[in-house]
């Protein structure tokens, strides 16, 4: 059991303080883990009770560098040390092993943005030389902690706001070098005054490399920020070393790509950009037989988010997905391409030998609830899939059903050129629509789904390879099948 400190800054009774409260509370933990500045630049008081023994932390405390030039002083050996009774200065850079197994990574100080490095800072050679003790481990499959001070760059990628922090500007390149490739199970920094515990994310390339173990990243405020932002993290870990391989690399409802992929991608043996923005890999059919008329319930309550559509994080299942790529009950022998945010597949049970699904890989509900960078690949797949079906002779019909349903699924059935026309389909759905008392209205050419229907609105639609829509407001019942039947 263990638990994780951001920036103390000097607050030394506060800190501890939580920490004898919380262990009357809910027992002992073995150790603190603090990240960013642990001293301030006024705690000398504090500070010399705890240094004389006058004081002692409740609990053995293990601390990062200097991240200034005003709190050098207080780490008299840049290779770690003893501090005072139970608190202890980790050292500049190196791999802490525990008697249980248990193995902490660490990197102190912030990126240096000169030459020389400061005393306070660490720079590429120090990100090398750690990777470099680390990764020559025969059979290194990561760490199970890493602790940091600053971001790593670009850790909100793929995956739930930051708020307030922008991930793409703050943080650390290096860090982010590191965090991809020590693969920690966990990692903390701090020094951004903020909390962010950031959505899983996996250190494999799915249906290309061998399932491994997700990241968790965990951004811890200040310690007694009246903002009341979380400072403090309690968490329970057994040593990678001591866990079943199985138990290890399970992967939890709502892992993500990984957010250094172009890092990764650069990095002997990465070849494909592919991979999933959001899960491993299937089952993404639907069985007619076994599903038909399930409600799968829809998670509405992260849909209220307000974040400009690019940043917004898709909301979770609520429970097994045959949609999602990350599903364990995938059937890999139907997938026919994997993209960066999508990916195609063949129907099970179509209507024809090449009907297939163009799906989102991570877990969007409806074609309105996609950001502007899946929204484009699916325009690739679709131009892609028109081009590979007019060389066959063939032209496509497109529909979508966002009603009784979890997981978008674009259904893509060909139709041979010279057995109807695109006025003969559009008829087709017109006058079935009109028996069931359906009404099915056509879209301007150039105008999107978008601009007629809000995300949550159930709805369908059908969209012709000539460019031609047809859209349908779910008001009240709708027949499942409708768009096979026509």
């Amino acid at each position: 059991r263990r638990l994780a400190c951001g920036d103390v800054e000097g607050r030394l009774e506060a800190i501890f303080g939580r920490v004898r409260a919380i262990q009357a509370k809910s027992g002992r933990f073995d150790m603190l883990l603090c990240v960013g500045n642990f001293f301030g630049s006024t705690c000398e008081a504090e500070w010399a009770e705890y240094r004389t023994g006058a004081k002692k932390a409740p609990i053995p405390t293990y601390v990062l560098g200097a991240n200034n030039q005003d709190t050098l002083s207080y780490f008299p050996d840049v290779s770690g040390c003893e501090l005072a009774e139970n608190i202890t200065y980790l050292g500049r850079r190196g791999v802490y092993s525990g008697c249980s197994g248990l193995q902490i990574a660490y990197l102190s100080g912030t990126e240096a943005q000169e030459q020389p490095a400061p005393a306070h800072s660490f720079g590429a050679k120090d990100v090398a030389e750690l990777k470099a003790s680390l990764l020559s481990t025969p059979n290194f499959r990561g760490v199970d902690i890493l602790l940091t001070s600053p971001w790593p760059r670009d850790v909100g990628t793929f995956a739930n706001s930051a708020g307030e922090i922008d991930t793409k500007k703050c943080g650390s390149k290096l860090v982010s070098d590191l965090a991809a490739s020590l693969k920690p199970r966990y990692h903390f920094a701090a020094l951004e005054k903020a909390y962010y515990e950031r959505l899983p994310y996996r250190n494999h390339m799915v249906l290309q490399e061998t399932p491994q173990h997700v990241t968790r990243f965990i951004a811890l405020a200040d310690v007694g920020n009246t903002g009341k932002k979380k400072y403090l993290y309690a968490f329970s870990i057994v040593p990678m070393s001591s866990m079943d391989p199985a138990e290890l690399v399970k992967q939890p409802q709502d892992v993500t790509e990984n957010p250094y992929r172009k890092l990764r991608k650069e990095a002997p043996k990465s070849k494909a950009p592919l991979c999933a923005e959001e899960e491993p890999a299937c089952q993404f059919f639907f069985d007619l037989n076994k599903h038909q008329g399930k409600k799968r319930p829809s998670d509405g309550k992260e849909r209220g988010d307000s974040q400009p559509k690019q940043a917004k994080k898709p909301p979770q299942p609520t429970g097994p997905c045959w949609f999602c790529l990350a599903s364990p009950e995938v059937e890999k022998h139907l997938v026919v391409s994997i993209g960066t945010h999508c990916y195609l597949a063949l129907a099970k049970g179509g209507l024809s030998p090449d009907h297939v699904l163009i799906l989102p890989i991570g877990h969007y509900q409806s074609v309105v609830d996609l950001s502007s960078e899946v929204l484009e690949e699916v325009t690739k797949y679709k131009a892609a899939l028109k081009e590979f079906f007019r060389s066959k002779g063939k032209r496509y019909v497109l529909f979508e059903r966002n009603y009784r349903s979890q997981h978008l699924q674009l259904q893509v059935v060909p139709v041979p050129l010279d057995l109807c026309t695109s006025e003969d389909i559009k008829e087709a759905f017109i006058a079935q629509a009109q028996e069931q008392q359906i009404e099915l209205l056509e879209i301007p050419e150039h105008s999107d789904i978008a601009q007629v229907a809000q995300p949550g609105t159930p709805y369908f639609y059908v969209e012709l390879d000539t460019g031609e829509k047809l859209f349908h407001r779910i008001r009240g019942r709708f027949p499942l099948q409708f768009g096979r039947c026509v």
